[in-house]
C-alpha cells in the first residue's frame, strides 16, 4: 500500500464525509466518535464544505487525509485549543493544548502503518504550533484504540471525563 498523507483541501469536502460517514458505519463508532451516523448523514453539504474549508486552512483546526491511489484510507485532525475555551466535553480548557480527534483508517488498510503516519504527521504540525505534547480522549470500553495509541507513545494521564457516551480516558505524548 502507498499511502500519501496531506492536508485536506476544500474541494475534498465530499470525499471527507463519504469517509466521516463510512467511520461513523464503523462497528466501533458508538465508542469512538462523538457523533452518530444518523446526525452526520443529515447534516447539509454547506456543513460539510465549511469543515473541509477549516481543516484546510484554520489555524485551530488541522486535518490530514492518507491516500492510497487516489481512495482516502484514513483521516485524523488536530485541535488547538486556547485556556479558557470549552472543549468537545463543555469543559473548560485550563492551559493551551493541541488534541488529536477523529481518527479513522479504513478496515481495508489497518495493519498497514496508516494509523503511525497519520499520527506522526499530526504531531509534526502540532510541533509547528508551539506545543511540547499532544493529547487524545479515547472511551474506556475501546481496547483496540487505548492499545493503538499505547503503541504509537501515549500514556494514559489519569483524567477521565463521564460523558453521555461513557467514561472517557485521556492520552497524551511529549512531542
Amino acid at each position: 500500500m502507498a499511502v500519501a498523507i496531506r492536508r485536506i483541501v476544500p474541494e475534498d469536502w465530499a470525499a471527507a464525509r463519504d469517509q466521516r460517514l463510512e467511520a461513523l458505519a464503523d462497528p466501533a463508532a458508538p465508542v469512538a466518535f462523538l457523533d452518530t451516523l444518523e446526525v452526520a448523514s443529515a447534516r447539509p453539504d454547506q456543513f460539510w464544505i465549511d469543515r473541509a474549508r477549516n481543516g484546510a486552512s484554520g489555524e485551530s483546526r488541522f486535518q490530514l487525509l492518507a491516500e492510497d491511489e487516489g481512495r482516502l484510507v484514513g483521516t485524523v485532525a488536530v485541535l488547538a485549543q486556547e485556556a479558557g475555551e470549552r472543549d468537545y466535553f463543555g469543559a473548560v480548557v485550563e492551559e493551551r493544548r493541541a488534541v488529536l480527534i477523529g481518527v479513522y483508517v479504513s478496515p481495508a488498510a489497518r495493519g498497514a502503518g496508516v494509523l503511525d503516519s497519520l499520527v506522526e504527521s499530526a504531531c509534526g504540525w502540532a510541533r509547528e504550533q508551539g506545543f511540547d505534547r499532544i493529547e487524545l480522549d479515547v472511551h474506556a470500553d475501546n481496547p483496540r484504540a487505548r492499545a493503538a495509541y499505547a503503541r504509537l507513545g501515549f500514556a494514559l494521564t489519569g483524567h477521565e471525563a463521564e460523558t453521555a457516551l461513557g467514561r472517557e480516558l485521556q492520552m497524551a505524548r511529549a512531542l
